[in-house]
């Protein structure tokens, strides 16, 4: 709680970028739990996850996005509409750009995108992975940022060692308008818990695949259910779908031991989600060019 005499912030962020340039991390960072799924591989965010940052003196609701590209299907339109959206939305705005990669086209493009929507939004810009290289390429990055479009703030981050991490927290809540809190103080996430624990399942899905398998797959939670006489124990009922018999046989492995390992990552990130055992029953199907056809791209909740 904050003093009578002292002024309290609440309002919305996002953090943008080109795929990996650290939003996913930076926002589990700031909210202090796992609400974003984080890999290597590009478009890995796929909802507008909002995470919950608490101080006494502010409220902040950072919403994970997927990054922009050029899309190639009707699923990579619908998420920069979603995207685009946020954006026109939030009261700050934090442009993330990598120290140990250079600046380039996609970042130009993201820049152009985000001049036309934000122009009365204030807009923070962010070096993350600052621990990666040394304080003279951390200059040279924010040099080369603040001439892609007009910020009010530049900073350099990282999450590894808590690197500024208070003063991104800072930048980012000045912009706020002054105003009560928007969620319940304890919260971390405004997020059904299905959709976390079908995010947990994905990122577990994701590790080690190839570079191609990623944009085609999805999970569904189809029931969570306590066990009966069990009420210790949630079973969890999920499908991870891809869109071709190949892709299928990735996933699964030889004899079955990729998809247990995926069952076996999950679930350790899903008990410690909800704080209670699971069981994980876990299948894969085949649900063709999904990414393209509108009515099982509802389905998957897109």
């Amino acid at each position: 709680m904050t003093s009578s005499n002292e002024t309290h912030r609440s309002g919305f962020a996002c953090f943008v970028g080109r795929p990996n340039a650290g939003k996913s991390t930076l926002t589990n960072a700031l909210v202090g739990s796992k609400v974003a799924i984080t890999s290597s591989k590009p478009q890995t965010t796929r909802h507008a996850i909002r995470g919950i940052m608490n101080r006494p003196d502010a409220q902040l609701i950072i919403v994970d996005t997927p990054g922009l590209h050029r899309p190639r299907t009707l699923l990579g339109e619908r998420l920069n509409d979603l995207v685009y959206e946020t954006w026109s939305e939030v009261d700050v705005v934090g442009f993330c750009v990598p120290a140990d990669e250079k600046i380039g086209p996609g970042d130009r493009y993201i820049a152009e995108e985000l001049a036309k929507i934000t122009q009365h939004t204030p807009v923070v810009g962010i070096v993350t992975k600052a621990d990666r290289v040394g304080s003279e390429r951390v200059a040279e990055q924010l040099l080369a940022l603040q001439e892609l479009m007009e910020f009010t703030d530049l900073v350099p981050v990282s999450v590894s060692g808590d690197y500024q991490m208070d003063v991104v927290s800072d930048l980012l809540v000045r912009q706020l308008p002054e105003g009560p809190q928007l969620y319940p103080g304890g919260e971390i996430t405004d997020e059904p818990e299905s959709t976390l624990i079908a995010e947990l399942i994905r990122e577990a899905a994701l590790e080690g695949v190839r570079d191609e398998l990623p944009h085609s797959l999805a999970v569904l939670i189809e029931e969570m259910v306590p066990r009966e006489e069990r009420e210790d124990i949630l079973d969890v009922y999920a499908v991870i779908y891809v869109e071709r018999e190949s892709q299928k046989a990735i996933v699964i492995g030889k004899g079955g031991q990729r998809l247990k390992d995926v069952g076996t990552q999950a679930r350790k990130h899903i008990q410690a989600l909800l704080g209670s055992r699971i069981h994980l029953d876990l299948h894969v199907k085949v649900a063709k060019d999904w990414q393209r056809d509108p009515k099982q791209l509802r389905r998957l909740g897109f």
